[in-house]
């Protein structure tokens, strides 16, 4: 098991920051792939970023790009998504995933372990 737990999810008008987290309680993660995904109401859960964590290499999606930034912490175990020029269709519940291996996909099915997820609500 990979416990992770996520944390920073608030409100924030749109345009604004906020940087969430996902710390993994026990184990290493040095050779394994991290992801952000989100899901909103009476949408399907989506990739929003991913991590490689060995040889740190990022990835996104479209609709983030340039906004999101995915990262490691020098806390050990830490990821990070700093999220920037927030807007109202950013608002969904936001979930870390991990899964071994150095492969970042973007389907949700490929990652086996999971957050309980933050919720983020972006105001207009």
């Amino acid at each position: 098991q990979v416990p992770l737990v996520e944390s920073g999810g608030g409100l924030v008008q749109a345009g604004g920051s906020l940087r969430l987290s996902c710390s993994v309680s026990e184990g290493t993660v040095n050779s394994y792939a991290m992801g952000w995904f989100r899901q909103a109401p009476g949408k399907e859960r989506e990739f929003v970023a991913g991590l490689r964590w060995s040889i740190p290499s990022t990835y996104y999606a479209d609709s983030v790009k340039g906004r999101f930034t995915i990262s490691r912490g020098n806390a050990k175990n830490t990821a990070y998504l700093q999220m920037n020029s927030l807007k109202p269709e950013d608002t969904a519940t936001y979930y870390c995933a991990a899964r071994p291996g150095g492969r970042v996909p973007s389907n949700e099915y490929d990652y086996d372990y999971w957050g309980q997820g933050t919720q983020v609500t972006v105001s207009s």
